[in-house]
């Protein structure tokens, strides 16, 4: 089963994705500030993590940073699902190494699952 770390601080976007994600055969996990997040990363090794650019303590992108860099995990697919919807942010997403850029607005839970299952198809 491939895994799934989702780094979110909103408590009902984590009920809504991680129910939306096990429905669709993941295993999930949840780090809810930057910190742990990283923390997670280290110790669960997933195949893919969902990142929100605004948490507490560290943000999306330093967690992003320290995935590329530090951590060497230069494999580990990351989207982005964030508020920020500005194209510059979208660039330094994808510049920074994220595999997709999801905007919130844009995309329901059974989207952002169906782009989940794109990227981790075998």
């Amino acid at each position: 089963m491939k895994s799934i770390l989702l780094i979110e601080d909103d408590p009902f976007l984590i009920d809504i994705y991680t129910t939306k994600i096990k429905e669709s055969g993941f295993g999930v996990e949840v780090a809810t500030d930057g910190e742990q997040a990283i923390k997670k990363i280290e110790e669960l090794k997933p195949d893919l993590v969902i990142l929100d650019i605004v948490l507490p303590e560290v943000d999306g992108w330093e967690i992003l940073r320290r995935i590329k860099s530090e951590l060497k995990l230069e494999d580990l697919k990351v989207i982005i699902l964030s508020n920020l919807g500005q194209k510059e942010e979208v660039e330094k997403g994808i510049k920074l190494g994220a595999v997709k850029y999801l905007i919130k607005a844009h995309y329901t839970p059974s989207q952002v699952v169906e782009e989940i299952k794109k990227i981790l198809k075998p």
